[in-house]
């Protein structure tokens, strides 16, 4: 099941939502159902050797690492 964002019309508030088929999608905050589909980035960042760890520890603070 695919992650979407969306965004309420009525409210302007921001969520992410797991959808599943067909599923009707209402704002988790007002319950209003006029939304919009926002576009997500993904994240393409490559490691690069001179930032990256490669013996455990980690100068950038990766989610691999947790450094």
């Amino acid at each position: 099941m695919p992650i979407f964002e969306y965004k309420c019309k009525k409210c302007g508030h921001k969520f992410e939502e797991l959808v599943s088929g067909k599923e009707k999608i209402s704002c988790p905050k007002c319950g209003s159902e006029n939304l919009e589909k926002l576009i997500s980035n993904f994240n393409s960042k490559q490691k690069d050797s001179s930032s990256a760890c490669s013996d455990g520890t980690c100068n950038i603070g990766c989610p691999t690492c947790r450094g």
